[in-house]
């Protein structure tokens, strides 16, 4: 039996090198993880009714990582990380794009007493995430790819451990301070936005 996680590097290879027929091999390799992490963002309703689907955002992300030319990865965790960064884009993008289409423009907010359990949970405002995450990264570029890779990629502490090169015991004191980084900002821009 051959090792999944090998086969899918070896696809990545071909890819790279540019033989196409290796992206139609690969969809099913990865597809069944890809789904169930885009179904993780749509355990609970964060901010009304959705307008993407999990199966949609796999396939968004999946033409923004094979669209116009292949993107060359080192391995199977490198290219799980690179769709964390693609699945994000798209939700962001899909976010900006509802609320660009609601009146008033501006999302319902989490309630204060369950800012950091919707964060645990994945029911946060995708658009107050993608922000705080942008202030976290100027402060701590590790700490908020650790959260990208964990929250938007789904991944494992030891993945993001070996897709950033680091320790796992790196990865989870970047955990932790970034969830109370994300805790202390996103409580303080809720504050600001009640004011």
């Amino acid at each position: 039996m051959t090792d999944p996680s090998r086969e899918v590097t070896l696809l990545l290879q071909r890819i790279a090198a540019g033989d196409r027929s290796a992206g139609e091999e690969l969809l099913p390799l990865v597809y069944a993880q890809l789904r169930a992490i885009a179904q993780g963002h749509f355990r609970t309703p964060s901010d009304g009714a959705r307008t993407l689907q999990p199966t949609a955002l796999v396939h968004e992300a999946f033409l923004k990582l094979f669209g116009d030319r292949a993107t060359a990865f080192d391995n199977r965790e490198h290219f799980l990380a690179v769709a964390a960064s693609a699945m994000r884009s798209v939700l962001v993008d899909s976010a900006r794009a509802k609320r660009a289409n609601k009146r008033g423009g501006d999302a319902a907010r989490v309630p204060l007493e369950g800012l950091l359990v919707s964060f645990e949970e994945r029911a946060l405002d995708v658009l107050a995430l993608d922000d705080a995450l942008e202030r976290l990264a100027r402060v701590s570029t590790g700490a908020a790819r650790v959260v990208e890779l964990r929250f938007f990629g789904g991944l494992e502490q030891t993945d993001v451990a070996q897709v950033m090169g680091v320790s796992v015991s790196s990865v989870e004191r970047d955990w932790r301070a970034a969830r109370a980084w994300l805790r202390r900002d996103l409580l303080s821009a809720d504050a600001g936005g009640a004011a």
